[in-house]
């Protein structure tokens, strides 16, 4: 397993690959690796002849009064479960070299940037998409692989590579849980054991919501919504950002699932945000 550390040796590398006929697989991570990004990992593996996994904390996605001193890092342990999967490559560049000194392009994804998670993030999928931007032409992949869990921004990343033309597949694979139904994450490093248990309400008004939609095919989505919201409020330790119910392609809201929808929310249990969606699909 080769560590490296600057965008030239990476492009190098990667380009001798392709010269050999090897596929890529790209995994993008900020670090404090789980058993989602390691799930991300192996499928990579099993799918590609070379595998590329990138650590970086990108200080660009988070705002002013988020949480970028105090995010988890654990880069020892990282690179002992990545060198166990046997990775190709770890890209673990410092913050100067994807943003050099003068540093100013950026890319802006649009309105759908701003739905969601983005409207108490302003900038954040901008910053996002401009970073993934970097790593595909930096690892020049054939796949790149994400979790369900940041739905949004799976979501935000397809519409980039398609409108700017990125020779990139890229693939998304379910939300990987605890035994609970917590959706895996590295914010969760954050909650006590109270507020771990707690937590797990999240899961449990998504499936309500699921439930609800399969059973009975509402054509007002808003009975859903106070039915989980009713349910999330129910653990004092959690406090609602949204519960939407959205197309799976636009993020806009929907009135009625004919065909797909997305359940999200965004909940805060102490001082944590999380995030967790399902997807609801009928026949």
């Amino acid at each position: 397993m080769q560590i490296i550390k600057t965008v030239k040796e990476v492009q190098d590398i990667s380009r001798w690959f392709r010269g050999e006929c090897k596929s890529i697989g790209l995994v993008p991570t900020m670090g404090a690796l789980h058993e989602g990004h390691l799930s991300l990992v192996r499928r990579s593996i099993g799918e590609n002849d070379r595998t590329i996994v990138s650590i970086f904390v990108n200080p660009a996605q988070f705002g002013p009064n988020e949480d970028l001193q105090k995010y988890p890092r654990d880069t020892e342990g990282d690179l002992s479960k990545l060198s166990e999967l046997q990775a190709d490559v770890v890209f673990m560049p410092e913050t100067e070299e994807m943003y050099p000194e003068g540093f100013s392009t950026s890319i802006d994804i649009g309105p759908i940037g701003k739905l969601l998670c983005g409207a108490s993030r302003p900038g954040h999928f901008n910053a996002v998409a401009t970073v993934v931007a970097k790593f595909l032409n930096i690892a020049i992949p054939h796949r790149m692989y994400l979790g369900q869990k940041d739905f949004q921004q799976t979501v935000v990343i397809k519409k980039m590579a398609r409108e700017l033309n990125f020779d990139t597949n890229i693939i998304v694979s379910p939300t990987v849980r605890e035994n609970d139904g917590l959706a895996m994450s590295s914010r969760n490093a954050y909650l006590s054991g109270e507020e771990r248990k707690a937590s797990s309400i999240l899961y449990k008004a998504l499936k309500l919501g699921q439930e609800i939609i399969m059973s009975n095919g509402l054509d007002d989505l808003s009975a859903v919504k106070k039915e989980m919201e009713a349910l999330i409020r129910s653990e004092p330790l959690a406090k609602i950002d949204y519960v939407k119910v959205v197309d799976p392609y636009n993020l806009e809201p929907v009135q009625r699932v004919l065909f797909a929808a997305v359940i999200c929310v965004a909940v805060r249990i102490g001082n944590t945000r999380l995030i967790d969606n399902i997807i609801i699909e009928k026949n």
